[in-house]
């Protein structure tokens, strides 16, 4: 494989990967809010009304942690970058960044087919993103120099590839039931679960 030219250390680019996350996920809290100056009754409606925006709030929340956790495990061997990437990482981040909008759509209109698979789309293209990533980083050993990564590659791209999965799936289970097949993502749980015991059992 051809060895591109390093592009520097990773410092700067991990730290606007966690400032992008950040933002992100604090973007999400702008859909909680409930109006001033209701009476009671309005009040107690208001808040029903904005558990829809509290679910879709704790998906994308879980969504986006597990995502920067494994930006960090990625990086955490990684000592030089090059400019694939750091292409990589933008348009990651940049999908990253774009989840507040479907997660709107899903809390105002999860009743509608397009919002559950526009989500599942950004969520399944920013989990590929970070795949390729990973791949380009483990078969690129001079990026890392001596330094050994955090968690086994296997692994990490099985752990990665099983989120991409769940939501690729969900794309054409909701063509076919409808909003319904939001519940397909719980499968994600013991998935992750069972990924994790086979990793502490392998060590």
């Amino acid at each position: 494989m051809r060895k591109p030219t390093p592009e520097g250390g990773p410092e700067r680019l991990v730290t606007l990967a966690d400032g992008v996350f950040a933002i992100a996920i604090t973007l999400l809290v702008l859909d909680l809010s409930v109006p001033p100056g209701l009476d009671s009754a309005a009040y107690h409606e208001a808040l029903r009304e904005v558990l829809p925006n509290l679910g879709a709030y704790g998906i994308s929340l879980g969504v986006l942690a597990g995502f920067w956790r494994d930006h960090r495990m990625i990086f955490s061997g990684v000592r030089q970058v090059d400019a694939q990437v750091v292409l990589l990482t933008m348009l990651g981040l940049g999908l990253a960044a774009l989840l507040p909008f479907p997660t709107t759509l899903v809390s105002d209109y999860g009743h509608e087919t397009v919002s559950v698979v526009v989500y599942a789309a950004t969520v399944a293209s920013l989990g590929t993103v970070h795949l390729v990533l990973l791949l380009v980083i483990t078969r690129r050993p001079w990026l890392c120099g001596d330094e050994q990564p955090r968690r086994n590659a296997t692994y990490s791209a099985l752990d990665m590839g099983s989120t991409v999965a769940v939501f690729l799936v969900t794309i054409p289970l909701a063509l076919l039931m409808g909003p319904a097949a939001m519940w397909w993502w719980l499968v994600l749980v013991p998935v992750k679960v069972w990924l994790g015991r086979r990793e502490v059992a392998a060590r």
